[in-house]
């Protein structure tokens, strides 16, 4: 596999989205930044936040786009076309609904799945599907006209703790991703079973 050179989160920028479930892309690359030790600053020629450090002595570039989720294409595509940045040497963090919390899955490639923010970064990136995914688990309000207030809603702490361990996990598998292996990290990853001590 092509090495990978940006990992992109997935959120909503401002107070008022801040901690919600839409942000669990988010919350993975401010996590990772925080294990490399850099700092993320606005960009406004990215329009995001952006930093770029290593991870197991590999170079990366991070971003967390500061448009709203349905024009994430637009941060994208400005850093990955100004570092000449191939669709399949970017991993964009989301959350996704169809996996429980405390789940979290490596995938390749793929349709947007009705997630926003994919929709919107395909055609930013010439209609290529060939990216890396991290779905990070956030579950289903149980009904498809309750998913907008649910995935703009922040979790109760049971579901909150449940996504930070998958983000753990998720870092913890990264390094085999990085590396070239998808499915040593898939396997480490998909793996992974949270336990609420509580």
């Amino acid at each position: 596999m092509t090495a990978i050179r940006l990992i992109v989160g997935l959120g909503n920028p401002g107070s008022e989205y801040e901690g919600t479930r839409h942000n669990a892309g988010a919350f993975f690359v401010h996590a990772l930044a925080n294990r490399a030790g850099c700092r993320l600053s606005p960009e406004s020629k990215f329009f995001g936040d952006t930093a770029s450090g290593t991870i197991n002595g590999l170079p990366l570039r991070f971003l967390i786009p500061t448009t709203f989720m349905n024009r994430s294409g637009k941060a994208v595509a400005a850093m990955a076309h100004f570092f000449k940045i191939n669709p399949e040497e970017i991993l964009i963090a989301h959350d996704e609904l169809d996996i429980p919390p405390g789940q979290a899955r490596f995938k390749h490639g793929g349709g947007h799945g009705g997630h926003n923010g994919l929709r919107d970064i395909i055609p930013a990136l010439g209609g290529s599907k060939d990216f890396y995914r991290l779905r990070v688990g956030i579950g289903h309000p149980g009904h498809a006209s309750k998913v907008s207030g649910y995935v703009l809603r922040k979790p109760g702490a049971g579901d909150r703790d449940a996504i930070a361990a998958s983000i753990d996990a998720a870092i913890e598998a990264l390094p085999k991703l990085l590396a070239g292996d998808m499915v040593k990290a898939m396997t480490q990853l998909h793996s992974f079973q949270y336990h609420n001590d509580a």
